[in-house]
């Protein structure tokens, strides 16, 4: 693993973080570390749940490595897909489509640009109270093609989320609570407490039924309710078929019925 991509298991649990001073940017080689590492999280049976953070209380991540875009280092600004930025594409989770377990992300600074793509890729974010949000790209003659275009106006009102895609104003954490763009916002010495309580409760969780909620939430997300019905029934899913007849589901239900904390594998 690169040293810009730190990785610890805790358990059922994946922490990455993200370590390249002054502000985590992100090049073309800390994206593939990226990438690698939430492909072990997704390709590894023993994990259930990943958290993203970076070191640091300055900066989750100002986004794109732009003095390595500059230079040539990752290759000239322009189609940059066409350059490998690892499994995931930018960011490693940004495009990663077959990732079911979960991510949070625990932002402990500015998450700018692509660091904001990368902090709304993931599941759940917790935020330190000072960091905030912003899209800067279009004064740079460009546009944040990596999720601020695709996830962004899903998790704002569309006007808001044109100010930000526009303009390139600032969001404080307070805001992007109010709509509903984050989960919490805590004092910096709770945020990866937090992270790690919520990592603990999924990875207690069946694995099959965390994973198939994911998968379900993604394939259907532009979908009406009535034909998310049918999609569920009809298509085929992973891991949904599995979770119905799987020995947790038999697990979950006897552990209710004898009052005890059900054990679970992932079968």
């Amino acid at each position: 693993m690169s040293d810009a991509v730190q990785v610890e298991r805790r358990g059922a649990v994946m922490e990455i973080t993200l370590n390249r001073p002054k502000v985590n940017a992100i090049d073309r080689a800390t994206s593939v570390a990226l990438g690698n590492a939430f492909c072990e999280l997704r390709d590894d049976p023993e994990l259930r749940v990943g958290i993203v953070t970076a070191a640091g209380d300055k900066a989750f991540s100002a986004g794109w490595d732009l003095k390595a875009a500059a230079s040539g280092e990752d290759e000239e600004v322009g189609l940059w897909w066409h350059t490998d930025y690892g499994p995931g594409s930018f960011a490693g989770i940004t495009e990663l489509w077959d990732l079911n377990k979960p991510v949070i992300a625990a932002v402990n600074g500015l998450a700018i640009g692509g660091g904001l793509e990368l902090a709304i890729a993931c599941d759940l974010i917790v935020c330190a109270d000072h960091a905030y949000f912003a899209l800067p790209e279009v004064p740079l003659g460009i546009v944040p093609d990596s999720g601020g275009l695709q996830r962004v106006p899903k998790r704002l009102p569309y006007n808001i989320a044109m100010e930000m895609l526009l303009l390139g104003r600032r969001m404080e954490v307070d805001e992007a609570m109010h709509y509903g763009m984050i989960n919490r916002v805590v004092s910096s010495d709770q945020l990866m407490p937090t992270a790690r309580e919520w990592a603990d409760t999924i990875a207690a969780g069946a694995p099959l039924a965390v994973q198939a909620i994911k998968e379900i939430l993604r394939e259907t997300e532009s979908m009406s309710v009535k034909d998310t019905f049918s999609y569920m029934r009809e298509a085929e899913f992973e891991n949904f078929p599995k979770v119905l007849q799987s020995e947790d589901a038999k697990e979950g239900v006897a552990a209710f019925a004898e009052k005890r904390q059900a054990h679970f594998r992932g079968k």
